[in-house]
């Protein structure tokens, strides 16, 4: 499976590269397939160490295929991206922005009520601030994932891939004993550094 991934990794960014479009550096290109095949070794030994797969798993799988499928393959995910690179010159290639945002947003609700249940089975409770703060994790994993400050970018698995990152982080910052308040500065930080360094590949590229 890592295997396959790698390849396809690889031939997605020489594709990109054959029609000139914008690519990250190399080194950049593999230091993110290694954190990615980490991940996915690291997830398959703990699936192989549980008793059986849980059901957020499936559902996870599943809407991980659905949208890279939609982003990836579909007119409507490229009318996405293309809102998000620049509205107005979407606008005037023909895309109707107003329907494309209205959808994008009912989809984001939802997505959001997808995971208020899955919280509240977790917790076996259902309370208005049982989300609390969640937005912060949710725009940190897509920064650390791919996504650009100035829209346009970004990839389905490279947010689940910042979603994991999140994940880790608070997991490891709750077991060292870190209060509350240290561990929202720490996560506000690491989304400050994930933007700068996104504004400064993007200058960087503009550059050249």
């Amino acid at each position: 499976m890592s295997v396959l991934f790698i390849a396809s990794q690889l031939n997605n960014r020489a594709k990109k590269k054959k029609y000139d479009f914008e690519v990250l550096p190399l080194s950049l290109e593999i230091a993110k397939i290694i954190l990615i095949v980490v991940a996915i070794n690291l997830l398959t030994f703990n699936l192989a160490a549980y008793n059986g797969i849980p059901i957020v798993l499936i559902l996870l799988g599943l809407l991980i295929f659905v949208y890279t499928f939609i982003t990836q393959r579909t007119i409507a995910g490229r009318h996405i991206y293309a809102l998000g690179g620049n509205e107005k010159a979407a606008r005037l290639s023909g895309v109707k922005t107003q329907k494309v945002m209205f959808w994008v947003y009912a989809n984001m609700g939802f997505l959001a009520a997808i995971a208020g249940l899955v919280v509240a089975g977790r917790l076996n409770a259902a309370t208005p601030k049982a989300g609390t703060n969640f937005e912060l994790d949710a725009i940190a994993a897509c920064y650390i994932g791919g996504a650009s400050a100035s829209g346009g970018v970004g990839t389905v698995v490279g947010t689940i891939v910042g979603g994991l990152v999140m994940g880790v982080l608070n997991n490891g910052m709750s077991i060292m004993g870190v209060s509350v308040d240290w561990q929202q500065t720490i996560k506000g930080l690491v989304l400050l550094g994930a933007v700068c360094f996104d504004v400064y590949t993007k200058s960087r590229s503009t550059s050249r």
